[in-house]
C-alpha cells in the first residue's frame, strides 16, 4: 500500500487516539499535529512545507497561493462537510488543476442535527427555557414549519416534524420526490410559514429584505447551516421586534457576530451534531478517504 511521506494535521480536528494510530501505522512515515489555526497564508505555508498529504479543519482556508507554495501535495482531507467548490475552504479547482485530489466528508452529524432542531423548538414553544414564544405553551402539532434547503438534514428534520405533527414546507433549487413536505416557492413560502429552517449550503445566503418582509413577525427562523442564510443587515433589523426569535448553534450562523448579544437569540454555541456518534463517524468516514485515495 502506497504510504504519505509526510501527512500534516491542521485545526481543531476530532481525531481519536485509535485514528491517530491509524495514520502513523498505515498511511504515512511521519504524521505532524498542528491543532491551531494559521493566521494567514503565510504560516499556513509554513506548517505544511513539504508535506505531500494534508487534513484541513473546516476554519483552515486553503487558498490557491497556499497551494501554488506547497509543490509535494497530492492529496487534501477536508475534515468538514464538503457541498461544493463554491462552499469549500480548500480551494478545490486550483487543486485539482495541480493533480492533487480533494476529499470531504459528509452526513456525519445530521442525527444530532436533528435533536438539535426539535429540542430547540419544543422548550421555545413551552417555554420549557429562558424563552416562551407565545403567551400560552404550544405544540408543534398543526403548526407550518418550512425548510430551506432538501439534502439529508433536511430530509431527517422533515420526516421528525411530521412526526410531531407539524405542517411542513421546503425550498429547494430542484424539487423532491421523496419527501414528507410539501414544495414552495422560497417567497410563498416564507409568507405560509410560522416557523423556518436554513439547512443550505455555507453561506448560501437566499434570503434578503423582499423574503423577509413576507414572513412578518411573531415568528421563529432556526439556523443550521454554516454560516447565514439571511442578509445580517436584514436579520438585525427583523430582530428588532421582540416578538421575532431566532436560534442558531454557533455565531457563524448569524452573519454578524453582534447580533448574538439580541436578546430574542438564541445561540448555545455548541455545534448541534456533536456527539460520540459524531466523532465515531467522522473519524471513520476521513480514514475511509485516504484509503480509498491509496487505492
Amino acid at each position: 500500500m502506497d504510504r504519505f511521506q509526510k501527512l500534516t494535521v491542521v485545526g481543531p480536528t476530532r481525531f481519536t487516539e485509535d485514528s491517530r494510530r491509524r495514520m502513523r501505522e498505515e498511511f504515512a512515515d511521519e504524521v505532524v499535529f498542528v491543532p491551531y489555526v494559521p493566521r494567514d497564508d503565510k504560516e499556513l505555508i509554513e506548517v505544511v512545507g513539504d508535506s505531500d498529504g494534508l487534513l484541513v479543519a473546516l476554519q483552515v482556508k486553503v487558498t490557491e497561493a497556499v497551494i501554488a507554495a506547497c509543490p509535494n501535495l497530492r492529496y487534501i482531507g477536508m475534515c468538514c462537510s464538503l457541498y461544493n467548490p463554491e462552499s469549500a475552504n480548500v480551494d478545490i479547482r486550483a487543486a485539482n488543476a495541480r493533480g492533487i485530489v480533494v476529499t470531504g466528508i459528509r452526513d456525519y452529524g445530521d442525527e444530532g442535527v436533528v435533536e438539535f432542531v426539535i429540542s430547540e423548538l419544543v422548550q421555545l414553544l413551552h417555554g420549557f427555557g429562558a424563552h416562551q414564544w407565545r403567551a400560552m405553551p404550544t405544540e408543534l402539532t398543526g403548526h407550518k414549519v418550512g425548510i430551506l434547503g432538501m439534502g439529508t438534514v433536511g430530509h431527517r428534520i422533515a420526516a421528525a416534524l411530521n412526526f410531531f405533527g407539524a405542517d411542513v414546507y421546503y425550498y429547494s433549487r430542484t424539487k423532491k420526490d421523496d419527501v414528507q413536505a410539501t414544495y414552495l416557492p422560497l417567497g410563498d413560502l416564507m409568507e405560509t410559514v410560522e416557523i423556518c429552517i436554513g439547512c443550505l449550503n455555507k453561506n448560501a445566503v437566499i434570503v434578503g429584505r423582499e423574503e423577509m418582509a413576507r414572513f412578518g413577525s411573531g415568528k421563529i427562523m432556526m439556523n443550521i447551516a454554516i454560516g447565514p442564510f439571511v442578509e445580517p443587515e436584514v436579520l438585525g433589523e427583523w430582530l428588532l421586534d421582540s416578538r421575532n426569535y431566532y436560534i442558531c448553534d454557533e455565531k457563524w450562523g448569524l452573519g454578524d457576530e453582534s447580533l448574538f448579544l439580541r436578546p430574542n437569540v438564541i445561540c448555545p454555541q455548541k455545534s448541534a451534531g456533536t456527539s460520540t456518534q459524531l466523532i465515531g463517524r467522522y473519524n471513520k468516514k476521513i480514514l475511509e478517504n485516504i484509503e480509498r485515495f491509496f487505492g
